[in-house]
């Protein structure tokens, strides 16, 4: 005869049991913790996601110790920590409820160690005033946080406002620009530049306001709403600085100043440049990178009255495939940790592309390589490439098509008159 079986309690089933505190928290977890799929994608979502779950595992590590290692009441002012900082990652609500949870696990510590209960009463007294206290912290952030929205968006606006995108192609150029604030929060600072097609052909200004925050955001708006005003009006690229320096002497205090370079293309193969103060752009040509210092050195917009000159207008010759920078000192003064100044001219011919906007992208992410990925200053880079084939069908007083000659090297270089001239005689068929 068969005897029944006998049960057996299941070998494989662990001994140890979690207690009412360990279902109790885990059910908190689940419902605290959001699931993966619950946040928003990408890089942005994990992140708050481990973030607002932080201090939910300090108090699970707490309870954990506490209720394994049997002396509660020791790891008890631990639990303050899951309130204090879920302040800064959470919303009052969710400080709130991990203090509620804190509190009810502070309660089952003390009555598992068996504390006095006075002694309980103090530390969740204690907990509570840490959990409100949090509470009160988080809701002010959270206010701080919208106020701060606010202004990233007005900054925005403003900075959209008199920076205005620049088009992949203007005029006979392919054109891009770059730009970084120094104040990363604000967005805007005191770099301007704008280009514009004008009836008198493209025109464009890079400068740098002196000083920085909202006094250099002001005149830069100034400078910048002249500048499209008069580019429009006048047919003459030095009373358009003509006009830009009314203006300023009007507004300007007695320290201010604007360093910029204008530049106007009124025909086919002929760029005009007046440069006030203002680094040297750069040419790119056959023979290599060669800064295109001013004939007559002029001082920068608003201190014409103090140094007596007057800006000089200055003519070289843009061939098809050349390209001309702008950029300001934020771009050649920024340093490494050697307190050595970017090398903009060797890393443009490193980088340069037929691309512009590629060009720049390049030259941006080398920059903040080389500062080690902070910059300290407003910096701003715009590029114009002549692409081949851009040249107008030739005339009796101009040139062939795509001829023209830029300078040569600085060993050949003569400042002859108003203009930059290749050494010797002009080349046949090259306007000047």
């Amino acid at each position: 005869m068969r005897q029944a079986p006998i049960h057996r309690p299941d070998r494989h089933r662990p001994r140890w049991q979690p207690t009412k505190p360990f279902s109790a928290l885990r059910a908190a977890l689940r419902h605290l913790v959001p699931p993966r799929g619950d946040e928003a994608s990408g890089a942005a979502g994990a992140r708050r996601h481990y973030t607002s779950g932080a201090p939910v595992l300090i108090i699970a590590a707490v309870a954990v110790l506490a209720f394994s290692g049997g002396t509660g009441m020791a790891w008890l002012p631990l639990l303050a920590v899951g309130p204090a900082l879920a302040a800064a990652t959470s919303g009052p609500w969710g400080v709130l409820r991990i203090g509620v949870l804190a509190v009810a696990l502070g309660a089952a510590l003390g009555v598992h160690g068996g504390a006095p209960g006075a002694e309980q009463a103090i530390v969740l007294s204690t907990l509570s005033a840490v959990t409100l206290a949090s509470a009160l912290a988080s809701a002010l952030r959270r206010r701080r946080e919208q106020v701060l929205a606010a202004v990233r968006s007005v900054a925005e606006a403003a900075q959209h406002a008199f920076l205005k995108p620049v088009p992949a192609t203007v005029g006979h150029f392919q054109t891009a620009v770059r730009y970084s604030a120094a104040a990363a929060e604000a967005r805007v600072g005191g770099d301007l530049y704008a280009l514009v097609p004008t009836p008198y052909g493209v025109r464009l200004i890079v400068g740098d306001v002196r000083g920085k925050g909202l006094p250099a955001v002001g005149i830069a708006a100034l400078v910048l709403g002249v500048f499209r005003e008069a580019a429009y009006d006048e047919p003459d690229l030095l009373d358009v600085v003509h006009r830009i320096e009314r203006s300023l002497a009007r507004n300007l205090g007695p320290d201010d100043f604007v360093t910029a370079v204008l530049a106007g293309y009124p025909e086919d193969g002929r760029m005009e440049l007046v440069n006030c103060g203002h680094a040297a752009p750069l040419l790119v040509h056959d023979a290599g990178v060669l800064p295109v210092e001013p004939v007559r050195p002029a001082p920068p917009l608003g201190l014409r009255s103090l140094a007596g000159e007057a800006p000089a207008l200055q003519e070289i010759a843009l061939c098809d495939g050349n390209q001309l920078l702008f950029y300001t000192d934020g771009v050649t003064e920024a340093r490494d940790h050697r307190r050595e100044f970017y090398p903009l001219a060797e890393r443009l011919s490193r980088h340069l592309t037929e691309d512009p906007s590629r060009t720049l992208a390049a030259l941006h992410e080398d920059l903040l390589a080389h500062v080690g990925g902070e910059l300290h200053d407003d910096a701003a880079m715009l590029l114009l490439r002549r692409p081949a084939g851009a040249s107008a069908a030739p005339d009796e007083a101009g040139p062939p098509a795509g001829r023209c000659c830029a300078p040569r090297m600085a060993a050949e270089e003569q400042h002859l008159g108003g203009g930059v001239r290749c050494g010797g005689e002009p080349e046949d068929g090259c306007r000047w």
